[in-house]
């Protein structure tokens, strides 16, 4: 297996131990209470941003130029997640 097919295995696997998180705090308290639709976005956008990310290492080749951009997706993804979660911007996808 090579490093990127690694790599690749990796975030897969990250992005299914995150959704873990919240799908067995749902069996524990009633606070968590997610349904398939808030699974599937969180699972888009984590997905979507580990994916880019590593696009972004394979073919980008100065190490700032990679960092800044990197940066950039998991500041997106950052402000997205916050939107999505209290509507700190107020927009309709809060559904605020």
């Amino acid at each position: 297996m090579t490093l990127q097919n690694k790599r690749l295995t990796g975030i897969l696997l990250t992005v299914a131990l995150l959704l873990l998180v919240p799908f067995l705090a749902m069996q524990f308290t009633n606070e968590v209470n997610w349904t398939l639709a808030d699974f599937v976005v969180a699972g888009a956008l984590l997905l979507g941003t580990g994916l880019s990310c590593e696009l972004v290492l394979r073919k980008v080749k100065k190490t700032r130029y990679r960092i800044a951009i990197c940066a950039a997706i998991l500041l997106a993804l950052a402000l997205i997640w916050i939107e999505l979660a209290v509507g700190i911007f107020g927009t309709p996808l809060a559904g605020s």
